[in-house]
């Protein structure tokens, strides 16, 4: 053997050395994020299976706001039902995600008119049942927060590192052509700002 050939041979096993480490850094980022959605799946499901208590409970009190009640409900099955076609690509799939968001738009909006009747009720608020489940979807809303910050943190990761040099060059060919799909809700820009106290 001739020490070009030597010298060729150790190249491509150099190469195909950093490709196997690309490669498996990728699928375990991949993971990790896929992992993150399901956590956000797990709290998501939670609500969406508290709601329908939320809305019986309430229809003794609010039989005349039928509207309020029905747009809660089909609110609550549309994000359900996005929530699983995102859940097939593991929060990988930039359309499914994209239908999640505008689902659980639908449903925050309508769980904000929900919670303005409710405020109407006095009784209502005071019914020692609703006072338990709207306890219940606080905490499960503060759990889906920090899931999906843990997602979007895992997400930022694996985008970062596809993109930076040299996995970008080969990314496309080993399957992690695109960036994964941050998950926002519409209490983003709510988040971001200070809360407002008044005395």
């Amino acid at each position: 053997m001739g020490t070009g050939t030597i010298v060729t041979l150790v190249v491509i096993v150099i190469v195909a050395f950093g490709m196997i480490t690309i490669y498996n850094k990728l699928v375990s980022l991949r993971n990790r994020f896929q992992n993150a959605f399901s956590q956000i799946e797990v709290q998501l499901k939670r609500r969406y299976d508290l709601i329908p208590n939320l809305v019986e409970t309430a229809k003794g009190y609010l039989s005349h706001e039928r509207e309020t009640l029905e747009a809660v409900i089909k609110a609550r099955n549309v994000a359900a039902s996005a929530l699983d076609a995102a859940a097939k690509g593991g929060g990988a799939d930039s359309g499914a995600m994209a239908s999640l968001q505008g689902g659980e738009s639908m449903l925050a909006s309508a769980l904000g008119r929900f919670n303005v009747v409710v405020e109407q009720y006095p009784e209502l608020k005071a019914d020692q049942t609703m006072a338990n489940l709207s306890e219940e979807m606080t905490t499960t809303e503060n759990r889906i927060a920090f899931a999906r910050q843990a997602f979007n943190d895992s997400v930022m990761t694996y985008n970062t590192y596809r993109q930076s040099f040299p996995p970008v060059a080969v990314a496309g060919m080993i399957g992690h052509g695109n960036d994964a799909n941050l998950l926002t809700f519409d209490d983003a820009e709510a988040i971001k700002e200070a809360p407002k106290v008044s005395f």
